[in-house]
């Protein structure tokens, strides 16, 4: 009879056992695969071109013909969701990817030179953190104009100093380590030890810093179009949907209870995946536990 060894705590099919009893993960999981694989059947497929005005059609409430209801110009609200879905993962995409990009170089030089660039680099940072992604957003608009790109730089500007603190905190934490100093003694140069041993060992934590970047992102992106300085018209957004619902919620609450249950189902199922990840990661809160 065979006793079969425990599989190591970096093994994939460690962490792949432990996320699939992790409740806050599955649902975290499953509601953001729901969400983006809505997005991505958008670019191919919705019950009604969102773009079309049927006037005929104005403020009807949910129906089999549209199941939630229509706007004020007659378009289809569950299409409007579809669309507004992809617009909004793909600016928080494109404003994470751009807080990462530099931010992560940013935080593990910082670390690696320490001294002057340290001091210099945080002290930078803490001047973006002066300027929210909202503040940065109406600047950038009042000199180019409002619009989605507009927005993504407004909001990875505001995500460079996030993963540069994180970044350069972990980084710290690992240079004095006794296999980075034995990397250091064999010659390695601090450039080589942070791709080999740095990176590898904070990207957990980067991962889940990621998924709550991407769930504040989508609020950010939902109040910049709110505020009309995100997605133009006619492309759909959940804020702006949000925005002409206002005067009409007396009349027609469907109108803002979907798009704001879009968002909030959002923003929960990516806070569940990150809470999720990193009780998964973290060698530390699974012996906590």
């Amino acid at each position: 009879m065979s006793i079969e060894a425990p599989l190591p705590e970096n093994a994939p099919e460690h962490w792949l056992r432990l996320a699939l009893k992790n409740r806050s993960f599955l649902t975290g999981l499953l509601i953001t695969a729901l969400i983006a694989a809505m997005a991505l059947i958008s670019y191919v497929w919705t019950p009604y071109d969102v773009t079309d005005l049927i006037v005929a059609d104005r403020m009807k409430t949910m129906s089999s013909e549209h199941l939630f209801g229509t706007d004020h110009f007659g378009r289809d609200i569950f299409s409007m969701i579809m669309v507004g879905a992809r617009n909004s993962i793909a600016v928080a995409i494109v404003a994470v990817g751009v807080g990462m990009g530099i931010g992560v170089p940013l935080g593990c030089w910082a670390a690696a030179r320490g001294g002057f660039v340290d001091e210099a680099l945080m002290r930078f940072n803490d001047l973006i953190f002066a300027f929210p992604a909202l503040l940065s957003a109406v600047m950038i608009t009042a000199i180019f104009g409002p619009g989605a790109i507009n927005a993504i730089i407004a909001i990875g500007i505001f995500n460079v100093p996030v993963f540069a603190r994180v970044a350069r905190a972990g980084a710290l934490a690992l240079w004095p380590r006794e296999y980075v100093l034995a990397a250091r003694a064999a010659g390695k140069g601090k450039a080589l030890i942070t791709l080999q041993h740095i990176l590898p060992n904070i990207a957990s934590m980067l991962l889940v810093q990621g998924t709550i970047q991407f769930a504040l992102g989508i609020l950010a992106e939902a109040g910049l179009s709110y505020l009309g300085l995100g997605a133009q018209p006619p492309m759909p957004s959940w804020g702006r949907m949000l925005f002409d619902a206002q005067t009409r919620m007396m009349v027609a609450p469907h109108l803002a209870i979907f798009p704001g249950l879009a968002i909030v189902i959002t923003v929960l199922g990516l806070n569940l995946l990150g809470d999720g990840l990193r009780d998964v990661l973290d060698p530390r809160l699974r012996r906590e536990r």
